[in-house]
């Protein structure tokens, strides 16, 4: 497992629409994969989807690898119930699915956060 995710904090203005458009004509016509692109608009929207305790689930099931929710929840030390809640989340959002066991994963060997803060422009 080689593959890397990118979690980007990125306004949806015209250039960024474009740009993805571009990457994706890119990849479809090369076949190449250019990784997992993960964009939310606002910190505020990123930190709503990735919460402490979820980013915190991530790196536990990177050290862990493929591992039952019980498993986590114990590891993590936490309940079941919020645990499930949490990890169902991050499978809605793409970063941790589920292998042929139903052992929940996360599919990439790297994360990583890009963003630029950036004056807003007056409306």
């Amino acid at each position: 497992m080689r593959r890397t995710a990118t979690i980007r904090i990125e306004r949806a203005t015209r250039s960024a629409l474009e740009r993805g458009a571009r990457q994706f004509v890119s990849a479809w016509r090369t076949g190449r994969d250019r990784g997992s692109h993960f964009t939310f608009e606002s910190p505020a929207a990123l930190f709503r989807s990735l919460t402490p305790a979820r980013w915190t689930a991530i790196e536990q099931l990177q050290a862990l690898g493929p591992s039952t929710l019980r498993g986590l929840a114990r590891a993590l030390g936490r309940d079941v119930k919020s645990v499930h809640r949490d990890v169902h989340a991050l499978i809605a959002l793409g970063l941790v699915t589920k292998d042929g066991k139903g052992l929940v994963l996360v599919p990439f060997s790297r994360i990583r956060t890009e963003f630029d803060l950036l004056p807003r422009k007056a409306a």
